[in-house]
């Protein structure tokens, strides 16, 4: 009992240890193959300068991605996830959590929600409009990215790779041990999703293994029309674009009615 015990206690003190992995690296749009784009420091109200990559759309209607990333790796991992869309036109904002590139934070779910606000109080400066704006999230940045699509109407959200509930992967690893009840940071994405008033897209691979399918589609149930769910036959969860996702996702944005007058 002692044992299991010191066990749950280490689950809880070191979680987001465990959720979460930093990553100081300060990558530059040049260095990977992304030179359009340009460096910038987006401050949080709470004073965390948080690194971003922006690129405006080259042509006025074009849409604008805001790109919330998953819980490792740096903004250089997710340039060629970008080249489609900046290929497209659209304008592109890529933006890293307060935790890496030396923005000097911790993480937690209420912190990296202000991150998206963040990210999105910098498009508005730029004249960016909501019905403009799609929100795309993958893997963890699927929490944030479902919760900033229900506090505005936006014109579209895709989810690479999501989850119903941080609890519900927990869960899923660490079945011996209570974790519904020891979680800091939720992101119950499933209870919320309903409330988002935009066109939704989920793209998710067969094969994941960190985030199973069977939570997509638990999401995917929760969530209200118009909404569309692709499975890529062979995909795990980090190789999306290796079987084509950028296209699915063009696809996807093509066929949405025009913007809002």
């Amino acid at each position: 009992m002692a044992g299991y015990l010191s066990v749950v206690g280490g689950l809880y003190v070191f979680q987001r240890n465990l959720m979460y992995h930093p990553n100081q690296t300060i990558a530059t749009p040049q260095s990977f193959g992304v030179p359009e784009m340009k460096a910038e420091r987006l401050p949080t109200p709470d004073g965390f300068p948080l690194l971003a990559w922006w690129r405006p759309p080259t042509t006025a209607d074009a849409p604008v991605l805001l790109y919330l990333h998953g819980n490792a790796g740096h903004l250089g991992d997710r340039a060629e996830k970008v080249r489609p869309y900046l290929d497209a036109g659209f304008g592109v904002l890529l933006v890293t959590y307060r935790y890496n590139a030396g923005a000097g934070g911790t993480p937690s779910e209420a912190g990296l929600t202000e991150d998206g606000r963040t990210a999105l109080a910098f498009l508005k400066a730029q004249g960016v409009s909501d019905d403009s704006i799609v929100l795309y999230g993958e893997s963890l940045g699927t929490g944030l990215v479902v919760k900033l699509a229900t506090e505005q109407r936006y014109r579209a959200v895709v989810l690479e790779a999501p989850y119903s509930s941080v609890a519900d992967v927990a869960a899923s690893i660490y079945w011996y041990v209570p974790v519904r009840y020891l979680l800091k940071d939720r992101y119950d994405t499933t209870a919320i999703i309903k409330d988002i008033q935009a066109p939704l897209l989920i793209v998710h691979g067969t094969r994941d293994r960190v985030i199973p399918v069977r939570f997509a589609d638990r999401l995917f149930a929760a969530a209200v029309e118009p909404k569309q769910f692709l499975l890529i036959d062979e995909a795990h969860h980090t190789n999306l674009y290796d079987y084509g996702m950028g296209k699915l996702v063009l696809d996807f944005l093509s066929d949405l009615p025009a913007r809002r007058p």
